[in-house]
């Protein structure tokens, strides 16, 4: 972000004050006021270039005290209504944890409560996240998170894994599909097995995104989990590979991810209402999506596009469709066949009855729309809890 925060340097052994640090990759806390011994406000950075979208945070705290009764507030969120209100909790990773047990992220905190506070300023209302906890080790180094990390670091490490290995390497193609603003490499995976014969090349096209919004960081753990599957090495995914060419973007939006944003790029723009877009220089990663998938549907029948994200307040995996009002009866053509097909699969997972077919105005920007008015039936928004 451009500043680097001055660090509180502890000259006492008996100076238990906290020393908070997010200057990492995908980190995000602007501002912490200590209120009394063990308990701490904290404020969050707001998307680059915008006033809003206060949601994603991902910090470190030093100088911990074991078994102390702590309690952290964070003050600026934006968004009337949480799931912190039905049972959701913090996630806290401890080094020493990790390092003597094994044991990574894991959900944290008592006392958990979501509300409306009087910090509001030029109209803007503020809500605030409190909760207890306790920290499980003196002097450990502890970081604190909405939802569990993926950085774009990660995803290189796992794209450098799929290169070198030999056999994955066959049949997924690992390309630079554009450079992003600050020149991070956007990329783009085809995933097929070498054709057997000429009909080979007759094969349907899939086209999966994920990661337009970086505060979402469950669509790359989706995202991560349909790549461990779809290369390995079952009768399933062989079959699969051998009847259709995917097209993966694994995020579309390093930028935001890597500065710590929850929605934006770094235009201070929500990329996933720019699908119409022709500023290519502006919302590169968009242009070059819809352009691909443009040649592909030349050369490929579209079975199906998908765009990968997270959703803070509803709960269960479901899909938005698109249908016009008056469809015409084709059975196989109906946008709800393919989410139900995938609640009767997992309904322990996927909730059909939180699925919506309605095309709204104020979605008309987004790739689920676009790639549907584009031609493709099966055109879907895949929210995960």
């Amino acid at each position: 972000r451009g500043v680097c925060p001055l660090k509180q340097i502890l000259h006492q052994n008996e100076d238990n004050t906290l020393v908070f640090e997010a200057c990492f990759e995908s980190g995000n806390l602007q501002k912490v006021v200590k209120v009394n011994e063990f308990e701490y406000q904290l404020t969050l950075h707001t998307d680059l270039y915008t006033g809003r979208h206060t949601q994603w945070y991902y910090f470190q705290v030093s100088n911990t005290q074991a078994g102390m009764l702590y309690r952290f507030t964070i003050t600026n969120f934006t968004k009337r209504n949480s799931l912190y209100k039905h049972g959701l909790q913090p996630l806290m990773y401890s080094e020493a944890d990790a390092k003597k047990h094994r044991v990574g992220w894991r959900r944290t905190g008592d006392e958990i409560k979501y509300y409306k506070n009087n910090a509001g300023q030029g109209g803007q209302q503020y809500f605030s996240l409190t909760w207890t906890f306790q920290f499980p080790h003196d002097r450990d180094t502890c970081y604190f998170a909405y939802c569990y990390p993926y950085t774009y670091s990660n995803l290189q490490e796992y794209l450098v894994a799929i290169s070198k290995d030999q056999v994955k390497s066959k049949f997924c193609k690992i390309h630079v599909l554009c450079h992003s603003l600050a020149g991070n490499i956007v990329y783009v995976l085809t995933i097929t097995n070498p054709p057997k014969s000429v009909k080979g090349t007759e094969r349907k096209a899939v086209i999966l995104t994920a990661r337009v919004h970086p505060g979402e960081t469950n669509s790359s753990w989706i995202m991560k989990g349909f790549l461990d599957y779809i290369l390995g090495d079952s009768g399933k995914a062989q079959l699969l590979r051998d009847n259709f060419v995917f097209k993966v973007v694994p995020m579309l939006n390093p930028d935001g991810v890597i500065v710590g944003n929850h929605r934006c790029s770094l235009m201070g723009q929500d990329l996933n209402r720019k699908y119409r877009s022709k500023m290519k220089k502006f919302y590169p990663s968009i242009w070059y999506t819809r352009n691909m998938i443009k040649r592909v549907m030349e050369e490929h029948e579209v079975f199906l596009y998908c765009d990968i994200h997270g959703h803070n307040r509803k709960k269960n995996v479901f899909m938005y469709g698109c249908e016009r009002k008056q469809q015409a009866k084709t059975p196989y053509m109906d946008p709800r066949v393919f989410p139900l097909l995938l609640s009767k699969t997992c309904p322990d997972m996927f909730s059909f009855p939180d699925c919506h077919f309605r095309v709204q105005k104020s979605k008309e920007g987004t790739g689920r729309v676009v790639m549907w008015k584009m031609g493709i039936k099966n055109s879907y928004t895949l929210e995960a809890s």
